[in-house]
């Protein structure tokens, strides 16, 4: 046996030393351009560059620019992407081969690699970790399999009255049929449509021969676009890209958008770096949501890349919405953009918005009620004439407790948890440890009564059910989110975002606890309210009624009823203007071990105006033991900023320091 072990060892030497001489011999370089300039896939800063290899002859056919390739990289085997071949290196020393060519399969185009780059030096990131978001993983199956040709195209125009509404959208219509490159921003009437009207968009830019690239919230909405440009111009026109089509589906139709035989793209955030051959018109709809915001670094916001990629692509832009952010009224404010609205008369036409307060003094029960007459009332105006929405901040049942005679919260007496109630006839139970507690006594009067400050949609469900037996009464939140409803007469209740479409649209639509949206301990808290409401309203059907039940001196729901976002938009950017704070200026949060944050602070060459805000000390009583910086700088300076903090990232890189998480304008600070 020792014997047999020497032998395997000696085998196993002779086939190294063979390897590392077949790597050492020469390698015959490609006689045209036999330098490949590689962008490797590595997460490291300092490393964020192109490298130049040797073409070995063999590869001189398949190693074009954007295909896959191995490369040999600190002495392990790497993935990399062709950016271009050029005739010579400035690199003195001698250059390493290609190891091979993944696959002859360009996917990276030069645009969306100048597009990564640019995203990247934005966020202050790695351009690897923008490529990932780009280009989606190999499907070797599907790659061999060739691209269906595009149907010929011939779409039923809209009608001529369509954008009739918005007296400023013909001329950005003509603008895209005329190869054109405007930009709008667009703020919808109420019950508008708008799948439709970007289908008609799309329609009209597709006709010149230009693509089209739409990125939307969640599928929900990726299926209605779809649906809407399916019915206009047909099947097998366009493509929808989307996280959850699976590997190979989504593969597929990568490649049919990259190989140029579909021109229309339809996704989420990740759609956004399509590689659309003759891009001509960028389309982002309701940029204030989140799930516009990559939770992944370096962060990049889907409304920021497309804004970017019209700029290198020279094509037109699109901000569409109910509501509208403070980031798209800054794009009107300086020019960028040109303003699409609806007329007032038309959007009296379209809705009714009113406001239900509380009178204590007409009547002194009034305080105590969450659903007023009012809403009751219109609630039965509306099943008169069709379904009927009603918007409820929290999913759940009774998401919160307390004695009904002194207010006092009520307690787990096991863990000192938060009680609730998951249904009419469940005793109360704890949120954290799910102990039940059907003797609960308050600790503070003895009082065994108990109250609800906060209800959720199943509670609003059950009540509203015996308010209006028989009406069939349903739910959409949480993991049942419901795409849509028929036209029956029913109450719909959902949480904000899970709202389904209605057939015809919703009769009326009333939004309860509208304080709860505005006490969220949030910078955006006043916008985000405003356009959650606004996308419930947008569900109404022509001539539907809306009826929010809150203070009516609210300035959000003000704007609510005058269908005024624009206006609100505006005095939320002048607030924060004179607070200096985004969009009037860029703010960047570090986040690090304490150490790592100061080390941090110290290396970073800030721009002349620059103020640094902390560090600040983790909350006491959280599990998190990071440190925050906020640094801000004068608009002028974003770009700037972003330069000291992606040279920070990569002095750190090359050090091999401590990691020092950086995000450039989130969304929350």
């Amino acid at each position: 046996m020792p014997g047999l072990a020497r032998a395997a060892a000696r085998s196993s030497g002779a086939a190294a030393r063979a390897r590392r001489a077949k790597q050492a011999a020469p390698v015959e370089a490609a006689a045209d351009l036999p330098v490949a300039r590689i962008l490797v896939d590595l997460p490291l800063a300092h490393l964020d560059r192109t490298f130049d290899y040797l073409v070995p002859a063999a590869m001189a056919d398949t190693a074009r620019a954007g295909v896959r390739v191995k490369v040999r990289f600190a002495g392990q085997d790497v993935d990399g992407f062709v950016v271009e071949r050029v005739d010579a290196s400035d690199h003195d020393g001698l250059l390493a081969p290609l190891r091979r060519v993944v696959s002859a399969e360009p996917v990276l185009s030069p645009t969306v690699a100048e597009l990564c780059r640019r995203v990247a030096e934005r966020y202050a990131g790695v351009s690897a970790d923008v490529r990932r978001l780009a280009v989606p993983p190999r499907h070797a199956t599907v790659e061999k399999e060739p691209s269906a040709p595009e149907p010929e195209l011939s779409f039923r125009s809209a009608d001529d009255d369509s954008w009739a509404v918005y007296p400023a959208a013909s001329a950005f219509r003509l603008h895209l049929l005329s190869g054109g490159s405007p930009r709008a921003v667009w703020g919808a009437a109420p019950g508008e449509d708008w799948p439709r009207r970007l289908a008609d968009l799309a329609a009209a830019t597709r006709a010149h021969g230009r693509g089209v690239l739409i990125c939307v919230p969640d599928h929900r909405d990726v299926a209605r676009v779809d649906a809407a440009l399916t019915e206009l111009l047909g099947p097998d026109h366009h493509v929808t890209l989307q996280a959850d089509a699976g590997p190979g589906p989504r593969y597929r139709d990568f490649l049919s958008v990259s190989r140029g035989t579909r021109r229309i793209v339809v996704g989420t955030r990740s759609a956004a770096f399509a590689p659309v051959q003759d891009l001509g018109l960028v389309v982002i709809w309701d940029d204030g949501d989140d799930l516009h915001a990559e939770p992944r670094a370096p962060y990049p916001h889907t409304r920021e890349v497309l804004l970017e990629r019209a700029e290198v692509e020279g094509c037109a832009a699109l901000v569409g919405g109910f509501a509208r952010s403070v980031e798209a009224d800054h794009l009107l404010r300086t020019g960028w953009a040109q303003e699409i609205a609806a007329s007032r008369a038309a959007v009296r036409d379209r809705a009714l918005v009113a406001v239900a307060g509380v009178d204590s003094h007409r009547d002194p029960f009034a305080a105590a009620a969450r659903v007023p007459k009012e809403a009751h009332d219109a609630v039965r105006w509306g099943l008169e004439r069709g379904p009927v929405l009603v918007q409820t901040p929290r999913a759940g049942y009774a998401l919160r407790l307390a004695c009904d005679r002194c207010r006092t919260p009520a307690r787990c007496e096991a863990c000192a948890g938060p009680l609730q109630l998951t249904g009419p006839t469940t005793p109360p139970r704890c949120r954290w440890c799910a102990t039940e507690t059907p003797a609960w006594a308050c600790r503070a009067c003895g009082g065994r009564g108990l109250r609800a400050p906060v209800l959720g949609d199943a509670r609003t469900a059950d009540e509203l059910g015996r308010a209006f037996a028989p009406v069939a009464v349903v739910t959409s939140s949480g993991d049942r989110v419901r795409a849509e409803v028929d036209g029956e007469k029913r109450i719909v209740v959902a949480t904000p975002g899970a709202e389904p479409v209605a057939e015809g649209g919703y009769a009326v639509v009333v939004l309860l606890d509208t304080w709860l949206l505005l006490a969220r301990d949030s910078l955006r808290a006043a916008e985000e309210a405003l356009r959650r409401w606004s996308n419930a309203v947008g569900l109404l059907a022509p001539g539907g009624r809306a009826l929010a039940v809150g203070d009516p001196g609210v300035a959000a729901l003000q704007a609510l009823v005058r269908w005024d976002q624009p206006g609100f938009a505006g005095r939320e950017a002048e607030d924060r203007r004179d607070a200096h704070l985004p969009p009037a200026t860029r703010v960047a949060t570090l986040r690090a071990e304490p150490g790592a944050l100061d080390d941090a602070l110290t290396l970073l060459s800030l721009p002349p105006h620059a103020e640094v805000l902390g560090p600040l000390a983790p909350l006491p009583g959280t599990a998190d033991d990071e440190e925050r910086a906020v640094v801000r700088v004068p608009r002028a300076e974003g770009a700037s900023l972003s330069a000291a903090l992606g040279e920070l990232q990569r002095i750190r890189s090359a050090r091999k320091l401590d990691p020092v998480r950086v995000q450039v304008d989130p969304a929350e600070m």
